[in-house]
């Protein structure tokens, strides 16, 4: 806990700092959480699922002699593999990027989040990532808009020591909603 002054009166105020190195599996968390959420990601679903009935439907007709669009079934699995890679592929991306700032230093309290790194720093307040969630390595917090363009990845492994976790918990419950 750290004391900070606020006009006259002393207040106390949680602060948890995370020190990491990011890793492709944050960012291919942060990219399958978000498409969960957002309206891209259910249409996503939607199309997967559209495939797979056609390709079932045309599987079927070729089981039972009628006559199968052999496009269909060879095509449709690879646009459906191609699809569950995307994450993936969008990770890499973002992990490039990522590496040249190797270290990243992020400080969370009440009033939000500030990021460093050895060539930028940033600060974020509640408002422009105003949900998140958590998974098993991290949290995760999005911005409000339909796609949830904005997100920012806070792993676990960046704790100082298993408590903060809890508190960093408490941080996002106070001042965020779960997504």
């Amino acid at each position: 806990m750290v004391m900070v002054m606020d006009m006259g009166r002393d207040a106390e105020q949680d602060v948890v700092e995370l020190v990491y190195q990011p890793v492709a599996g944050d960012y291919v968390g942060a990219l399958r959480e978000r498409r969960r959420f957002s309206r891209a990601g259910r249409v996503r679903t939607a199309v997967l699922a559209l495939l797979a009935v056609g390709w079932v439907l045309s599987a079927g007709a070729a089981a039972f002699g009628g006559d199968a669009d052999w496009f269909v079934l060879v095509y449709l699995p690879l646009l459906a593999g191609l699809l569950f890679m995307v994450p993936h592929l969008q990770a890499r991306q973002v992990m490039k990027a990522s590496l040249r700032n190797v270290e990243h230093r992020v400080t969370v309290t009440d009033a939000g989040m500030s990021m460093a790194t050895a060539i930028s720093t940033a600060s974020l307040d509640w408002a422009a990532q105003p949900c998140y969630r958590e998974t098993k390595d991290a949290f995760l917090t999005f911005s409000e808009d339909r796609n949830a363009t904005c997100f920012s990845v806070l792993p676990k492994r960046g704790v100082h020591n298993p408590a903060d976790v809890d508190r960093l918990r408490e941080i996002l419950d106070r001042n965020l909603t779960r997504a």
